[in-house]
């Protein structure tokens, strides 16, 4: 599937970042990104399925896991047409976008991660998060231990000030303040390359069950 030549391409992109250079390295992108990518998609599909049925591995050229390569630059100083970097997510059937509860696999030569969680929720759902965590803290507390037991740590966009509602005394606060619900876990090229990576990411996200059940306990979705 992935192999070093998929970081040759996204290291070489990110150079050449323009429509004329990718429109000429099509055939390269196909060979080299998107076709391990849909086949790394398509082999995951069971161990997925396993995780929860309601979870979606679609190796589709568009709409489906892989996100699409082009940027959405319209509001971002950065006018480079394209990501320099291979998205993959497998996302709940229930969300329509990359703002829902899923697991996630990014590529790129400047860092490479599994994710799982939800990243910048809508208010509503933010707002139905944080108030599962102060209902309900025992369940997210055994949710963070097993992930920080397995190498995950929570990142993502936090409040300053607490969030409104709730006291600057209260015992999640840190949790609280958060505005993305990621876990993320630091992958090495050679893991990505390796023959086994398939095994190695539906290991991995196994640890992350117990969030994606409480984020989805949270959301009112089955999972």
């Amino acid at each position: 599937m992935f192999s070093p030549a998929s970081f040759d391409f996204l290291n070489e992109l990110s150079v050449n970042n323009d429509r004329e250079w990718f429109k000429a390295n099509q055939p390269r992108y196909e060979q080299q990104i998107r076709t391990p990518a849909l086949q790394f998609i398509e082999a995951m599909q069971p161990s997925v399925l396993a995780l929860s049925p309601r979870l979606t591995a679609v190796p589709k050229k568009v709409g489906g896991s892989m996100m699409r390569p082009q940027r959405d630059s319209r509001f971002s100083k950065d006018k480079t047409p394209y990501k320099t970097n291979v998205g993959i997510q497998f996302r709940h059937f229930q969300g329509k976008d990359v703002h829902a509860p899923g697991l996630y696999l990014h590529i790129a030569n400047d860092g490479c991660f599994l994710g799982a969680g939800i990243w910048h929720p809508e208010s509503k759902a933010l707002n139905a998060i944080r108030s599962c965590i102060d209902e309900n803290p025992n369940g997210y507390k055994k949710a963070l231990k097993a992930l920080t037991q397995a190498g995950f740590n929570m990142e993502g966009s936090q409040l300053i000030r607490p969030p409104k509602g709730y006291d600057k005394t209260h015992p999640m606060l840190d949790e609280l303040k958060r505005k993305d619900f990621i876990a993320i876990k630091p992958i090495s090229m050679e893991q990505i390359c390796g023959a086994d990576f398939t095994e190695f990411c539906s290991r991995e996200f196994d640890h992350c069950q117990q969030l994606m059940r409480y984020l989805c306990f949270a959301l009112d979705l089955d999972y």
